[in-house]
């Protein structure tokens, strides 16, 4: 659960490195936050709304982690609209963000591993 909290802390931060672990753990509570929203959404009646504010509030948040992951393969944030290639892209980028980092210092920061030891 730090890990979601933290991210969203930095809410809108698309400087520095993300670990692997700090990406999927976030990735996991929101596609679990995901289907309770949507779950209380049906049950109020109220869909789409809950869901809609909800991926909106969290959409800068996903992103920035996503950035700074690629920043962590030495790859800069515009890599992300790979996806928009079809039939590859999304794989390609799926790819990506399942990487190991770069063990050495980059142009966007020390390692997060050496930082967090």
């Amino acid at each position: 659960m730090n890990y979601y909290l933290d991210v969203l802390k930095k809410y809108a931060d698309f400087s520095g490195r993300a670990r692997r672990q700090e990406y999927w753990m976030y990735t996991l509570f929101q596609i679990a936050a995901i289907i309770v929203v949507s779950i209380l959404d049906a049950v109020l009646g109220t869909s789409p709304w809950l869901y809609a504010l909800f991926a909106l509030g969290t959409f800068l948040p996903s992103l920035a982690v996503a950035v700074r992951r690629l920043h962590d393969l030495g790859k800069s944030g515009w890599w992300l609209l790979i996806c928009l290639v079809p039939l590859v892209g999304g794989i390609w980028l799926l790819v990506l963000l399942a990487s190991a980092g770069q063990q050495q210092p980059n142009q966007y920061g020390q390692d997060p591993k050496v930082l967090a030891a």
